[in-house]
């Protein structure tokens, strides 16, 4: 159906996919953390939108080039690698203002909008060539050799597994807003959270910088 083949195997296997936890559970758990849950559904909706991205780019064909054109590859590598190390470094450099209400400590809540949260969210996977990386070696794995589009299987698989991610993420973002409610309350545990996450970036472009083409 549609160009399909096992969809009952590619929904088990993108659920496994989807909750088991790394870089993406860390950035919404953190903002979710700061921000409570409008944070987190920021970041959640965020990396969903550059995951989509990579889905429509290897529909047309341009995940597909960047995988082969090395010099491709490598100018989006940088890209990301260098954007992802300066809102770490950044984050880490932050110190904040004093608190109006105490006079001391920096504010309990960090100075980014949701758009913020939202862009940095989408870009960290728009910029990553391992997001292509995967989509490419995933999803064809369940697009029938006989279907009538190729291109529009590969889209419907890919919508279907962003939005079953999107709605895991959201709810670990809703779950990890209320448990951490206590923890937005103390300006200490802000500044550490802030620090977490800004680690969290350089760590991220620097395994982008690593990656090579296949």
């Amino acid at each position: 159906m549609f160009g399909i083949h096992d969809p009952l195997l590619f929904l088990l296997s993108g659920l496994l996919l989807n909750v088991t936890p790394g870089p993406d559970t860390a950035y919404i758990v953190g903002r979710s953390a700061q921000m409570g849950w409008r944070g987190g559904a920021a970041a959640a909706l965020g990396i969903s939108t550059g995951c989509l991205v990579h889905v429509f780019g290897s529909a047309i064909g341009l995940s597909a080039l960047l995988m082969t054109s090395a010099t491709a590859f490598t100018v989006v590598k940088w890209i990301g690698a260098a954007y992802l190390v300066y809102l770490g470094v950044t984050q880490l450099l932050t110190r904040g203002q004093p608190d109006a209400t105490t006079g001391k400590g920096p504010p309990a809540a960090p100075d980014v909008s949701l758009g913020q949260v939202f862009w940095q969210g989408a870009l960290t996977n728009v910029l990553n060539p391992k997001v292509a990386m995967f989509f490419l070696a995933f999803l064809p794995q369940f697009v029938a050799a006989d279907a009538p589009s190729k291109p529009l299987a590969f889209l419907l698989l890919g919508t279907i597994f962003i939005v079953n991610g999107t709605l895991w993420c959201l709810g670990v973002a809703a779950v990890a807003a209320r448990t951490a409610s206590r923890v937005r309350g103390s300006s200490a545990a802000m500044l550490w959270l802030n620090r977490a996450i800004g680690g969290l970036f350089v760590y991220l472009g620097i395994r982008i910088a690593m990656l090579e083409a296949r």
